[in-house]
């Protein structure tokens, strides 16, 4: 009670404007009279509410529908062009950045490609600030427009004293691709050329993976999902909570350094048996070098992983037996790893994203259920579904583009003061806002 006590008048106001604003995001457009049940404000408050957003050109009117017996009513939706984010994922092949509109429809992009074991934090800076120089470009689109930009990145995310109270940010802790305790979001904000106000938003690669297929992919609908992504390394994500109540709980976790061999295969990561140095495309393209597969040295995971896919299931003649024995073994650690996600999390779903997942998933999907079966506890496994993502290869950046979006509709489209850092709002596992389902996007991504 203290607690609510304390909520101020511009608390309440930025609270509605959240809701009518969340509510029509999901599922708008709406007309006035629906807002009201729909968020459980009064019809006072759903005409103040949409009078302030509609001047501030952040509504607008998307036609009229007839009602029973009484006068037509005007629909409402957000309006696509008042606001702009970017996405960006540092993978392990490329940079990718992509411009959205505030219906996450994507208006721009470009990609960086990097180096084999590329992970130079300079260089990636570098492909950050000239690819966001380049969407903006590229679509005309005024930086001044810009409501926020989110990056998924590899490892862990230490979340220190933000910028604007004098603290690095966002720290990066990736130990598989050498970096420690980098600053990242301080390096970016010094050499990316936005607006000052605009925020950024830095979290791991799987989490925004997974927060992409929960709020328009496979994931949607879920109580509880896990979500996989398979790239040249590994990780996933645990995601809970109701998507419209503001108490969604979502983890990233290094599943990938989790244990599937005992005294196995060495780890980029140093330690012995994890399930990324086996279902790694990094792990697969050495074990395929090893046992004599026809590759040439500097051959990258992407060509790699796609030539051992073809010795294995050949369009004439008959399969490689090295190359079908290292994808079994794949499939059986991925199978016992998600086994161990179904005993320690119950989730209804769980979704194999990420480039080399999508890959190999087609022709390893039915064995990997297989063994998760056979790994984990029968009541639990009976209950969980295992699937290929919905959002294909973009589904990293889309997520990271959500993480601005899920800020700015908790504020209740209230946007940064020009020219002063921003304070970034508790939006992600501590205090997460609603999933929301944005327009202009398809479940083929």
């Amino acid at each position: 009670m203290a607690e609510r006590s304390r909520r101020t008048v511009r608390d309440l106001r930025r609270g509605n404007r959240a809701r009518v604003l969340q509510r029509l995001y999901v599922d708008g457009p709406l007309s006035r009279q629906e807002l009201g049940p729909a968020t459980g404000l009064s019809s006072g408050s759903i005409s103040n509410v949409v009078a302030e957003l509609a001047s501030e050109g952040l509504l607008e009117e998307a036609g009229v529908v007839d009602s029973d017996g009484g006068r037509p009513r005007t629909l409402l939706r957000i309006a696509p062009d008042s606001g702009l984010f970017i996405g960006i994922d540092i993978g392990e092949t490329r940079v990718r950045i992509e411009l959205f509109d505030l219906s996450l429809t994507e208006l721009a992009r470009t990609d960086r490609l990097l180096a084999q074991h590329g992970y130079d934090v300079e260089r990636i800076v570098s492909h950050v600030r000239s690819g966001v120089s380049d969407v903006l470009r590229g679509a005309g689109a005024d930086p001044g427009m810009l409501l926020g930009i989110g990056i998924g990145v590899p490892g862990i995310i230490e979340r220190d004293a933000p910028q604007a109270a004098g603290g690095p940010g966002a720290v990066v802790h990736g130990q598989t691709i050498g970096w420690s305790a980098v600053p990242f979001e301080r390096m970016l904000r010094e050499a990316v050329d936005v607006p000052p106000e605009v925020p950024f938003f830095i979290d791991n690669g799987a989490r925004t993976l997974g927060q992409a297929e929960m709020w328009f992919g496979g994931g949607r609908g879920a109580g509880a999902a896990a979500v996989a992504l398979i790239g040249s390394g590994v990780g996933a994500s645990v995601n809970r909570g109701d998507i419209l109540e503001g108490d969604r709980s979502d983890a990233a976790l290094e599943w990938g350094h989790t244990t599937v061999q005992l005294r196995g295969r060495r780890c980029r990561c140093g330690s012995i048996g994890c399930l990324e140095a086996y279902a790694g495309a990094a792990a697969m393209r050495e074990r395929w070098q090893e046992a004599g597969g026809p590759l040439p040295p500097d051959a990258d995971d992407e060509t790699a992983l796609a030539a051992l896919l073809a010795a294995a299931y050949p369009d004439a003649g008959a399969p490689d037996p090295v190359a079908v024995s290292i994808l079994d073994e794949t499939a059986e650690c991925l199978g016992a790893a998600l086994a161990d996600l179904v005993n320690l999390f119950l989730p209804e779903r769980i979704l194999l994203g990420g480039w080399a997942g999508l890959l190999i998933g087609p022709h390893l999907l039915p064995d990997i259920r297989r063994y998760a079966q056979e790994y984990a506890l029968r009541h639990a496994v009976a209950r969980t579904t295992i699937d290929l993502g919905h959002l294909g290869p973009d589904a990293v950046t889309v997520g990271a583009a959500t993480l601005p979006l899920s800020d700015f509709l908790a504020r209740g489209g209230i946007r940064p003061a020009p020219g002063r850092l921003p304070v970034v709002a508790e939006t992600s596992e501590r205090s997460p806002v609603s999933t929301v389902r944005a327009r202009g996007r398809t479940s083929a991504g």
